[in-house]
């Protein structure tokens, strides 16, 4: 006789708490593999691609694309043979086993694996009915709950109702046995802070066109939303004259060797800022009580992917040269635009490096990517009239923005920081001080 087995959503690492669902990538009534991958789900940006440690015939799906699944939620419950068992399906490709999950992998093109049978050659007795996976699938039996429990399993679920002042024992939760999503809770704080409705405008107009919020901009939207509301954060900037940091990467690139990226030379200097300047490598911890000082500076740079804006992240910037630096990047910059990229390359980060020049712009105020404390921003390298040495002259120049966490230094330490970086823009040579 078969047994059904429940796959739950398993912790993807880095303190991620939930995922969307992307993809299924089999059926109810499908036969797979021990640790064939079902579903993609989306998290921290990546797509990743979650397998199955039980092998057998699929028996019920939870979780419509673009449905968020908390860590520990069930995903599949599929019908695997118990030992000794002499399933129909035992020797086919399919073979119902079982074993531990061996991983998860970054989402690529695999071609079908399915191998489709009935459900009666699956096994001697009936299998459960099939489900079709469009539709919510039946939740486990119940679990008996005390009154007194809120039926809440995703801890982000529980940190974002504290952030808001939401009462979760007031809130019905459209999980499966009443449990408590996200979405439930997003919902009760988009109504808390929802004007009156006399002064509330139509929800769409004439001829507007409604785009869902999900997936990578939803990320992005809830990451942003909640910099800029919990994080004092203000801008300061300067020009600063790049001719002689470009000439730098000129007689660098002449050398034999991998070619240095003016990125690169931009990373080198700002660890080397973060050095002198280390209140600016930091965070601010969740209540606000204190200020968490990173030793290690895991540099963060944004970068435009086919899906969007991403910013992976360079570990331990500060131990890398300038040629060590230009390789790092260019793998993660290659990795971002073939979405490639895993959820431990896209957190942890302590400081952002933003080069929006390449936009072809001048300056920004960009928010600050939570919960870091600091973002430096470079606008575009061009020739401009500039006053060099006495004389007017035409000059290779770059507007610095710098934007920082208020309540982790004051203005002096943020100018004092921004000043430094200018100076070695304009006189690179100042890095060799720090080497």
């Amino acid at each position: 006789m078969p047994v059904v087995r429940e796959f739950t959503l398993p912790d993807l690492g880095e303190g991620l708490t939930g995922a969307e669902v992307v993809r299924w990538m089999v059926e109810v009534g499908e036969v797979i593999a021990v640790d064939q991958p079902v579903v993609e789900v989306e998290t921290a940006k990546a797509v990743v691609e979650v397998p199955c440690p039980y092998g057998g015939v699929v028996t019920a799906l939870y979780g419509e694309v673009g449905e968020e699944v908390p860590v520990g939620a069930p995903l599949i419950t599929v019908a695997v043979s118990a030992p000794g068992g002499s399933d129909a399906a035992a020797d086919g490709p399919g073979a119902p086993v079982e074993r531990p999950l061996v991983g998860y992998g970054v989402a690529e093109s695999r071609g079908s694996r399915r191998a489709r049978v009935r459900a009666a050659a699956a096994a001697p007795a009936p299998a459960p009915a099939p489900v079709p996976a469009a539709a919510p699938a039946p939740a486990p039996a119940p679990v008996a709950v005390a009154p007194a429990v809120v039926p809440v399993i995703s801890p982000l679920v529980r940190r974002m109702a504290k952030e808001h002042g939401i009462d979760l024992a007031r809130l019905a939760g459209s999980g499966p046995d009443g449990l408590i999503m996200r979405a439930d809770v997003r919902r009760a704080v988009d109504a808390a802070a929802a004007p009156a409705p006399a002064a509330a405008a139509p929800a769409t107009a004439p001829g507007a066109e409604v785009i869902p919020l999900r997936g990578l901009r939803r990320t992005i939207a809830e990451k942003l939303g909640r910099s800029h509301r919990e994080i004092p954060a203000a801008t300061c900037w300067v020009d600063a004259d790049a001719t002689e940091l470009m000439a730098l990467r000129a007689q660098l690139n002449r050398a034999p060797g991998p070619k240095v990226s003016v990125l690169a030379l931009l990373a080198r200097i700002c660890t080397a800022a973060l050095e002198r300047f280390p209140e600016l490598n930091s965070s601010v911890s969740p209540d606000g009580s204190q200020i968490i000082r990173h030793r290690a500076v895991h540099l963060g740079f944004a970068a435009q992917s086919e899906r969007g804006l991403v910013v992976p992240v360079v570990r331990d910037a500060q131990l890398l040269g300038t040629e060590r630096l230009t390789t790092e990047l260019a793998r993660l910059t290659e990795s971002a635009r073939a979405g490639a990229l895993t959820p431990a390359e896209l957190t942890g980060g302590t400081f952002t490096l933003n080069n929006y020049g390449v936009f072809g712009v001048d300056g920004s105020t960009p928010i600050l990517n939570h919960p870091e404390a600091a973002m430096l921003g470079v606008g575009r390298i061009t020739p401009k009239p500039w006053v060099h040495e006495g004389e007017l002259a035409v000059r290779q120049v770059t507007q610095l923005s710098f934007t920082f966490d208020h309540r982790v230094c004051d203005g002096g330490t943020a100018g004092g920081f921004l000043r430094f970086v200018a100076d070695c823009v304009e006189q690179p040579g100042l890095l060799l001080r720090t080497l």
